[in-house]
């Protein structure tokens, strides 16, 4: 365990250093920024009264939740994978008296992290400019909910982070897996919207699980069966890319 912490913690402080969680930040408030300002806008042009103070961070996250968050769990994984790849720093890692699994579990946990930080920023960020903009709307249940939704995502933008591991181990140029990712997260959305029978088998469709989780009446037995489920992907993907990675050559 001490071994597999040492691992974890090198992780991390490498994506620290790459700047990443900066960069989630800065982009993060200037989404939730513009958001505002587009509310703000439509309060005023049209006279309707837009998202409440409580509403303001829901709304947030319906929005990143398909297109930020999962442009920067992409880039974070690629960087994370095909970038030491390509820059051969994994040699450096594998030379430490770790095993491949515990480094392959290390960076998994760290990006996990790396997502979990991120959908606090984005719900802190969206919380505090709800109030400073519509104060009257926001009360504690309203906020609850919201850092419910936001912890709920975590999950899926997990198990997406899996299957782009899963794809770096396959293709070799970090650029290819990032284009392919763009084309195959779209290609799922359409996929899902034509055949809505079969939305469940798409990643992108769990992405608005947190959805679920706001229901009332409060639906377990969705929600239990949505969580076997991905935790079925989780597992087979994450035991695919251990396997390509403990036989990868480097």
């Amino acid at each position: 365990m001490a071994v597999f912490k040492v691992a974890f913690i090198n992780e991390l402080e490498k994506l620290y250093k790459k700047k990443k969680a900066v960069a989630a930040v800065i982009l993060s408030f200037l989404v939730i920024i513009l958001g505002q300002l587009l509310i703000l806008g439509v309060r005023s042009g049209f006279g309707i009264r837009g998202a409440g103070g409580g509403d303001f961070p829901l709304l947030v996250l319906s929005v990143v939740i398909y297109s930020l968050l999962p442009l920067f769990v992409a880039l974070v994984t690629i960087d994370s994978f095909s970038g030491e790849f390509a820059n051969q720093i994994i040699r450096i890692t594998l030379t430490r008296p770790v095993s491949r699994f515990k480094i392959f579990a290390a960076k998994v946990c760290a990006i996990a992290v790396f997502i979990l930080f991120t959908l606090l920023i984005v719900f802190v960020f969206s919380t505090i400019i709800g109030v400073l903009f519509n104060g009257n709307g926001m009360d504690w249940s309203g906020l609850g909910r919201s850092l419910l939704a936001y912890l709920a995502s975590l999950l899926p933008l997990l198990i997406l982070t899996l299957g782009i591991i899963l794809l770096t181990h396959i293709m070799k140029s970090g650029i290819s897996v990032f284009f392919m990712v763009i084309l195959l997260f779209g290609a799922s959305q359409v996929l899902a919207l034509v055949f809505p029978q079969y939305s469940s088998i798409f990643i992108t469709t769990h992405l608005g699980w947190y959805k679920i989780w706001l229901a009332q009446p409060f639906p377990v037995s969705v929600i239990l069966r949505d969580l076997f489920l991905m935790t079925g992907f989780g597992m087979m993907l994450f035991v695919a890319g251990l396997y390509l990675f403990e036989r990868k050559e480097f």
